[in-house]
């Protein structure tokens, strides 16, 4: 991949479903180390756009890249092997078996050896890989601060536990790019914060660019390179922060008309009291 090469892009993607359009003509670029966040009412192709990133859906129209090749046509197993990892909106663990089962599981398309080789355990190196993928795990269960979990079984923790045991998961392949689906849906305020000092130390420590979708718009404008907002399956800006929350069309897209007025409570009892309503 050239230097200047985006390691994401997407040209001109639209998606249909039947009739139904989910995305338009949506065309956008991702620069390796970036955190890049999706926003935008419900129902505006947030999540369909992530899931023709990660190969879930292919679009109806358009391409998409990454780092240089096209990978429309690839499975999302294939983009995986590529390094492309997500989490998803709702919990995808494995219940019934453990935290650090459930981490491994991200591994297996890293495992070199087969069913074979495995059958020789001692004598094809299959333990002494075991023993490195072992040692990965055990940072990211420290990074992200599991260590008191590791054996519970997984169907057992609170959700924000469990969100981080997901995002464990997404981090255990060892992804250049990870996606992550509204990590913060549900939690508490602590737990937000948690969870947004880990994202950033995700990108900042480990190297890895960020895709998040995110439904808290102060957690997206703290911590955001860049932000692009969908509405209506539609691009309608693009930019930092700053640059955004300013555009007219986010404003609409999130508030109504901008030349609305809305009246504080003053403004309601004059206008009741003209009718008669207060006295």
């Amino acid at each position: 991949m050239k230097a200047d090469t985006p390691i994401f892009e997407a040209r001109q993607v639209s998606l249909r479903f039947g009739g139904v359009r989910a995305l338009t003509d949506v065309s956008f670029a991702i620069n390796k180390g970036e955190l890049f966040s999706i926003i935008g009412p419900n129902g505006a192709g947030k999540t369909s756009m992530v899931n023709c990133i990660s190969g879930r859906y292919k679009p109806t129209e358009g391409k998409v890249f990454y780092k240089g090749e096209d990978i429309t046509s690839r499975t999302p197993n294939q983009r995986a092997t590529r390094g492309i990892g997500r989490t998803f909106q709702n919990l995808a663990l494995f219940h019934h078996m453990t935290v650090l089962d459930n981490i491994m599981v991200g591994r297996h398309h890293l495992l070199r050896n087969n069913f074979l080789t495995g059958a020789l355990y001692w004598f094809t190196g299959a333990q002494k890989e075991e023993l490195a993928h072992r040692r990965d795990i055990e940072e990211i269960i420290d990074f992200l601060e599991l260590q008191n979990v590791r054996k519970a079984v997984a169907g057992t923790l609170s959700y924000g536990v469990r969100k981080r045991v997901e995002l464990a998961r997404a981090m255990a392949l060892k992804p250049d790019i990870i996606l992550l689906d509204e990590p913060m849906a549900g939690m508490n305020l602590e737990e937000k914060e948690d969870m947004a000092r880990y994202i950033i130390d995700l990108n900042e420590e480990f190297g890895m660019t960020v895709v998040m979708i995110e439904h808290d718009m102060g957690v997206v404008m703290d911590i955001s390179h860049r932000v692009m907002v969908l509405d209506f399956g539609r691009k309608i800006a693009e930019g930092d922060p700053d640059e955004v929350l300013a555009n007219e069309h986010v404003k609409r897209a999130y508030l109504g008309e901008a030349d609305e007025v809305l009246m504080d409570e003053d403004d309601v009892r004059e206008g009741a009291r003209g009718e008669g309503k207060v006295a």
